[in-house]
């Protein structure tokens, strides 16, 4: 399994930076989450991206934004007549990409006409790009969001997405080789939660055994201590 880090910027982006997304590679190529300037990134190796599915963890514009922009290419531009990508959303998500579709001045169906669309549950696993992949519900704010166990029979990677402290969190980085955890807070912040601390990132990563942490979706003005591995754009992981 290899993970490159396409964009690992917050909800406002580092200098020069993308915001989430991680492509996973082995079997097939899974991007998780897709957020602004993670198309460009993409496309700056291949005139289109070949992706056999996309998953998204919640609908905050940093992890979704660049499937509008997807669409606009896969229907008139380099990526017409290619074989759409799967993209996995959360549940109620293909209303939401409907309501989204119409909100930005398209058409009801045009997420539908560029993606195969699917909806995932939580706690229930099943197969993205040949992957095994559970997802779990995480604590941010008031919002559905998820974090994703990503296994190929030999490896797991476990990818929080947007997280607060909780059970939940621990539970999906449970003795995964390597555990992608935002890390975005400097200082608490107001009940409903959204965001990790990043001592309560590297507590999740103790409590569930994991192998190895790398904190992400942090911005540049908050500098983590030497001997703190941090995702940056263009890292590549190898498991």
């Amino acid at each position: 399994m290899r993970i490159t880090v396409v964009g690992s910027s917050p909800a406002w982006p580092n200098p020069g930076g993308a915001q989430s997304g991680y492509l996973v590679e082995g079997p097939g190529r899974l991007l998780l989450d897709c957020g602004p300037g993670v198309l460009g990134r993409l496309r700056a190796d291949a005139e289109w991206p070949s992706i056999d599915a996309i998953a998204i963890t919640h609908f905050h514009l940093d992890h979704w934004g660049d499937l509008v922009p997807w669409v606009w290419g896969a229907l008139a531009g380099p990526g017409a007549g290619l074989d759409p990508p799967e993209l996995h959303v959360p549940p109620g998500g293909r209303q939401t990409l409907a309501e989204l579709a119409e909100r930005l001045g398209g058409f009801p169906d045009m997420f539908e006409r560029t993606f195969r669309v699917a909806e995932y549950e939580h706690g229930v696993a099943s197969e993205m790009a040949g992957f095994k992949v559970l997802p779990r519900r995480m604590r941010h704010y008031t919002m559905g969001s998820y974090g994703f166990r990503v296994s190929n029979g030999d490896s797991v990677l476990a990818y929080s997405g947007d997280a607060a402290p909780d059970e939940q969190l621990v539970e999906l980085a449970r003795d995964s080789d390597l555990f992608i955890c935002e890390a975005t807070l400097e200082e608490l912040e107001a009940e409903p939660r959204g965001h990790l601390l990043l001592e309560e990132a590297e507590a999740a990563f103790r409590a569930s055994g994991a192998k190895r942490l790398v904190v992400t979706h942090r911005p540049d003005e908050r500098p983590v201590a030497d001997g703190i591995e941090q995702a940056f754009d263009g890292l590549v992981l190898d498991l």
